[in-house]
């Protein structure tokens, strides 16, 4: 049996679901935007760089109790604020992690949606606070998620992890091989993430997406790390999934 849990045979349960989501099917590298993971630089200095390459921002903060778990919702309010900024000039969508209540509070400054994972708000409630137009993300590491995700208010998917990644602590990851049947068996766009680097890229070139976050704030040259990255993503376009 697969290590995400079920084999390609549970994914005829998978439905198509009425949202437009072939904007984000567009959508290539999603930016993790960790302040924590930038060391000594300026995180704002390390956005900027990158952004070009950049197709998607989700600001996601450490909590500064556990590993996992909502940000503490000023701190996020305020860097996610800072971030809307540099990214105006771009048109870059940015999204917060978990917290509703600062994607809300930001909607009238651009703030694009948000974010959830398994234990947050409900997506149909957090639709409901943000509204049609809102992109909503969903967190999913189990053929069981991804089938009750296409029922879901939601406009795409994160799927990991792909790696293993200290970043969250996991020391397994599922495989490239399960991103493509997730993308290939979903109605809505899979972001493959966890350990994706310049060096792993290439392995999710039949998905073609990616969420990211050290691999890029870490390196010594940003915007050249989410360049490769992209590159690798972007090398087998004729051979993706076709939309539904």
């Amino acid at each position: 049996m697969p290590l995400w849990g079920l084999n390609s045979h549970d994914f005829a349960k998978l439905k198509p679901m009425a949202m437009d989501t072939l904007d984000l099917y567009s959508a290539h590298l999603m930016l993790l935007f960790t302040p924590e993971l930038c060391g000594p630089n300026d995180p704002l200095r390390i956005l900027a760089e990158a952004l070009p390459e950049v197709d998607l921002v989700q600001v996601r903060m450490k909590s500064k109790e556990h590993q996992s778990g909502p940000a503490p919702a000023r701190e996020l309010f305020d860097w996610t604020r800072a971030v809307l900024k540099i990214a105006a000039n771009s048109a870059t969508p940015v999204l917060v992690n978990d917290r509703v209540d600062v994607a809300l509070a930001l909607r009238s400054e651009g703030c694009a949606g948000v974010h959830l994972g398994q234990g947050d708000m409900p997506a149909e409630e957090a639709r409901k606070l943000l509204g049609p137009d809102a992109v909503i993300g969903l967190s999913t590491g189990c053929a069981k998620d991804l089938i009750r995700a296409q029922d879901e208010a939601v406009n795409y998917l994160g799927f990991g992890p792909i790696f293993p990644t200290a970043t969250k602590g996991y020391e397994k990851g599922h495989g490239p091989e399960a991103a493509w049947i997730a993308q290939t068996s979903s109605a809505l766009p899979i972001f493959p993430i966890g350990g994706i680097d310049e060096s792993s890229a290439s392995s999710l070139s039949m998905v073609g997406r990616a969420a990211v976050s050290s691999a890029i704030l870490s390196a010594e040259n940003p915007r050249a790390a989410a360049a490769i990255i992209r590159n690798e993503l972007l090398s087998d376009a004729d051979e993706w999934p076709a939309k539904p």
